[in-house]
């Protein structure tokens, strides 16, 4: 029995299509009808593959390389193999990236699990939702009362739209995931056993113990928006909680309610963020980042992986540690530490 493919080509593309559809540059048009079926690092190749090398440092070709095309720098392209097409870029990687989307757009987006079109009889969706023709809504998939779903979108098998939510055009909701009052844009994609609009964790003292505030605010989430698997954001307390445009979000990523997040930022897993903290454009978060409540953290603002963020961070900043502070202090206080552990053995320690 042949090993499963998940993700096979749309179709092969000669490389002068690559070139237009990319943006990069044919380096010679004797190569423009050469065949492209797919992609492969460039290590392995192979006949009929696409490979990319991007800058001096990881711009070693190897030898006996076997590829139908090569995206790369300028300066690599006239190391190639001369029996190859090339197709130049200034960003290699980048294009790389454009050129898989071409040949695997189910990977980019992802399709409905059981291969249905339109609305499965096993879907359980209530009488006045309303459904644009186009949508396709799984086996299990449950949407409630007064929801509204765009064209082009995908509701995934056990997936769960709640009541009155607003879900855009060509979006895609994960096998398993839950969307409660929230408004979601376009080309929003959901993954698996994502969980958005669940109440936030407000609480006050009681008499009894901890007592419950009532969450009553929004989930937003802007066109473009990408929502790893497993993540969760909590809607508003009374403001929404807001996901910019064309942000991205990793697996197992905590948003707290009253959070603010703008345009193109970048949250790798595992990160938790707080209650009313507000996040710039353009800002990234590495893995593990913790950000305490009510912090700002300016436009293009960087944490690197495991800070812990306890101050605002200006727009612009680098900032690294627990708590986080600007990364040449952190790397000051690194080498600190480094020297401190450093003493004189005592006269009964080897030398």
């Amino acid at each position: 029995m042949a090993e499963p493919v998940f993700f096979a080509p749309s179709r092969a593309y000669t490389a002068a299509e690559i070139a237009s559809l990319t943006g990069t540059k044919l380096a010679d048009d004797k190569f423009s009808g050469a065949e492209i079926r797919g992609v492969a690092p460039v290590q392995d190749g192979g006949d009929g593959m696409l490979v990319f090398v991007d800058g001096k440092r990881h711009g070693a070709l190897p030898k006996g390389l076997r590829a139908a095309a090569l995206i790369c720098n300028q300066e690599i392209a006239g190391h190639a193999p001369p029996d190859m097409a090339v197709l130049i870029s200034g960003r290699p990687m980048y294009a790389f990236a454009a050129a898989t989307r071409v040949l695997y757009p189910l990977a980019a987006r992802p399709g409905p699990v059981t291969g249905e079109t339109g609305i499965s009889p096993a879907a359980h969706v209530a009488e006045d939702a309303d459904v644009e023709p186009g949508t396709i809504i799984e086996a299990g998939a449950v949407v409630g009362v007064g929801v509204g779903i765009g064209a082009g979108t995908v509701i995934a098998a056990n997936a769960v739209i709640g009541p009155n939510c607003r879900i855009g055009r060509n979006c895609y909701v994960g096998p398993g995931a839950t969307v409660l009052s929230a408004l979601v844009g376009d080309r929003v994609i959901i993954h698996a056993g994502a969980r958005i609009g669940q109440d936030g964790f407000g609480y006050v003292p009681g008499p009894n113990g901890p007592e419950k505030i009532p969450q009553l605010g929004r989930v937003i989430i802007q066109d473009s928006v990408e929502i790893g698997a497993n993540t969760t954001i909590d809607r508003g307390a009374m403001s929404d909680t807001v996901i910019g445009e064309a942000t991205k979000i990793d697996n197992l990523v905590q948003i707290a309610h009253n959070v603010k997040i703008g345009r193109g930022c970048i949250v790798a897993g595992q990160c938790g963020i707080a209650g009313s903290v507000t996040l710039g454009d353009f800002v990234m978060l590495g893995g593990r980042v913790g950000v305490s409540d009510h912090i700002t953290l300016g436009i293009g603002a960087q944490l690197a992986a495991s800070s812990g963020v306890m101050d605002n961070v200006p727009a612009g900043g680098i900032w690294a540690g627990t708590p986080a502070v600007p990364i040449r202090e952190f790397f000051r206080q690194i080498a600190g530490l480094r020297k401190m552990s450093k003493s004189r053995p005592r006269k009964s320690e080897p030398q």
